[in-house]
């Protein structure tokens, strides 16, 4: 099949950057693996196979049974193909093992009968566990966290987002530092020789081990990118101040992943943010301006999703992406509609809302997807959330009543005036609108009525121009 030219793509759904994004996807674990290179001259390409292994510790076993599906579709967008989904009833984690030493046996035999290379633990395991998985089960572990920040390494497209996850990763990395055999404690010793390997009895050094060169190098590099962040956060911070002096109401769109944030963003403002049924798909927070029915210009944010335990790391490291959250006037919470357990999205949203300070927002909760949920559960969600707008933004059904949602919910300016504007102001009076809410405009030969409110700032600009005499049309 042909690929699509430009004039056949349409730039609203973002179908540019997701062909783009296959076209240059990377598969985590790829391997090329040579065989017998004597007699078959071939590389056999092979994508990870994953074994899932979670505790239930508390809740039902639908909970643990929805943790371990998501974590299976975490999984197949690192590029993973899962084989196997296990679950242990624990009152907590084993210290060691994280599983309990006869559920080992059970993974390595998993493991050994379907040829699995990897075992994804649904939770953040300690190193001292990862190392005892590891020699136990003879294949590679990791865990939830390490997980996530894969995907978000292979989806991250601005240079302040791969800065942002390249620190979470680091921070994550340090004390995880580990190798096989003596590979990571031989010491690098001084060399008497200029360009020695060694420098021989009586010559060498103590040095450091390539541990501790790992750890240097790594500490270094972390400092680094908390430099380059901040320079970062200073213009995101700028950018978001002209906001603020120009009065321009912020409202951003969160929620969990994959619950269609981006294409809310889309059919609201015609943004053509990339969209793809994959979880973390948008990284980079997109700002797009909208105007309300009365005229007045508002700013709409697309953020990065949430999702249940997300790393702690990626919360700090993506602290500044996320305070375009809680530096605005509202919150758009999207909820996933057809996923199983909505109800859980919501909490674990608002918990990551909390940790950013933007809790105390308002905030519209948006149910998405109503025409792939199923009755019974959008009955239910709508007496437990009667203040919710039910939408689809694949269909736009809803999209009307979310508009005149968020405008309503908009914050309104302080200062009410009726001003005469001569017409040669006109920039006054598009500022009026932009800025401002007209509740009545009139025209006469000497120029243009309003009856307005605006912010403080504003009003101090058109001062020359109110006028205290009644207007019977404007100030009715």
């Amino acid at each position: 099949m042909e690929a699509p030219t430009h004039e056949d793509v349409d730039d609203t759904t973002g179908d540019l950057d997701l062909a783009e994004r296959h076209a240059l996807r990377r598969v985590a674990g790829l391997s090329t693996e040579l065989t017998d290179i004597t007699e078959v001259e071939y590389r056999q390409l092979r994508l990870e196979r994953v074994v899932l292994v979670g505790v239930w510790t508390t809740g039902t076993v639908t909970d643990a049974e929805n943790s371990l599906t998501e974590l299976a579709a975490l999984a197949e967008t690192a590029g993973s193909q899962v084989l196997e989904g296990l679950i242990q009833r624990r009152s907590q984690p084993d210290p060691s093992t994280f599983i309990g030493r006869g559920k080992v046996d059970e993974v390595r035999s998993v493991v050994e009968a379907t040829g699995a290379d990897t075992v994804i633990c649904d939770g953040e395991l300690s190193p001292s566990q990862l190392r005892s998985l590891e020699q136990q089960i003879k294949v590679k572990v990791i865990d939830r966290t390490a997980l996530i920040l894969d995907i978000f390494a292979q989806h991250a497209k601005s240079k302040e987002g791969k800065a942002q996850v390249e620190l979470a990763q680091l921070q994550y990395l340090l004390p995880r530092l580990r190798g096989w055999g003596d590979a990571l404690s031989r010491q690098s010793g001084g060399s008497g020789r200029g360009g020695g390997a060694g420098g021989g009895v009586g010559l060498r050094g103590p040095g450091e081990t390539k541990l501790e060169t790992d750890r240097r190098r790594i500490n270094q590099r972390i400092a680094k990118l908390r430099r380059e962040l901040s320079a970062m956060r200073t213009i995101r911070d700028t950018k978001r101040a002209t906001r603020r002096r120009n009065s321009v109401p912020a409202v951003a769109i969160a929620g969990y992943t994959n619950a269609g944030k981006s294409s809310l963003l889309n059919r609201l403002t015609g943004a053509g943010v990339l969209v793809e049924d994959a979880l973390f798909a948008t990284l980079d927070t997109t700002t797009r301006r909208a105007a309300a029915a009365d005229g007045r210009v508002y700013t709409l944010s697309d953020t990065v999703g949430f999702v249940r335990h997300l790393p702690h790391h990626l919360v700090e490291a993506f602290r500044s992406t996320l305070e375009e959250v809680a530096e605005a006037d509202l919150v758009v919470h999207v909820v996933d509609g057809a996923h199983p357990d909505p109800d859980e999205q919501v909490r674990a949203v608002r918990e990551v809302l909390a940790e950013v300070g933007a809790d105390k927002l308002p905030e519209l909760l948006v149910v998405n997807k109503v025409d792939a949920a199923n009755e019974e559960t959008l009955l239910r969600l709508k007496r437990e959330w009667p203040g919710a707008i039910f939408v689809s933004a694949h269909s736009g059904a809803g999209m009307a009543e979310l508009k005149a949602a968020v405008e309503a919910r908009l914050p309104r300016p302080a200062v009410e005036l009726v001003v005469r504007l001569p017409y040669d102001r006109g920039d006054l009076v598009t500022r009026v609108h932009l800025r401002g809410e007209v509740m009545r405009t009139e025209h006469d030969e000497v120029g243009t009525w309003l009856r307005a409110r605006v912010d403080a700032d504003l009003a101090g600009e058109l001062a020359p121009y109110v006028i205290t005499e009644s207007h019977e049309n404007v100030s009715a």
